[in-house]
């Protein structure tokens, strides 16, 4: 029976690749400031998951997964200059949830959709395991960062400030 959850996908993409990876169970939280220290990892550490909006043109609109380190803010101009867009934002929450097939504080680093582009800062190789809220807001995950990379094969630039 094929996988329905977000929640269910990552486990099986995680599974189906040997990644090396733990589970945290926590108070329900999604905040990366405040989930970090609940699950005793750094917030230089965790992985933050915004999801944007980008205009590339009058007709044309492309949702990106931008995946940075949790002490870090994302760049949103470089982000612009990066996919040649004329404006950029936060996509609204209903949109990221949707595109994300999880509640905003639980997005993953992952893409499930076909319209969701991934792209990670190369600062989040700098650590050994990656962490985040595991498309629950009551459980998170640690990943090995290399893992990360292999399984997940997203765009990288550098797009923190």
């Amino acid at each position: 029976m094929p996988s329905t959850t977000a929640y269910d996908q990552l486990i099986d993409l995680r599974d189906g690749h040997n990644a090396r990876y733990r589970l945290i169970d926590h108070p329900p939280e999604g905040r990366t400031e405040v989930v970090s220290p609940l699950r005793g990892n750094n917030l230089s550490s965790a992985a933050k998951c915004i999801i944007t909006i980008l205009k590339l043109g009058r007709k044309t609109t492309k949702y990106v997964l931008a995946v940075i380190l949790g002490d870090r803010k994302l760049d949103l101009n470089t982000l612009k200059l990066i996919f040649g867009a004329t404006y950029v934002s936060f996509a609204s929450a209903d949109i990221a949830e949707r595109l994300a097939g999880s509640p905003s504080g639980t997005i993953l680093p992952f893409s499930f959709s076909p319209d969701l582009e991934l792209i990670a800062d190369p600062r989040l190789r700098r650590v050994e395991d990656l962490f985040f809220n595991a498309a629950r807001l009551d459980r998170s995950v640690a990943l090995n960062a290399e893992d990360y990379f292999q399984i997940a094969r997203p765009r990288v630039e550098r797009i923190a400030e």
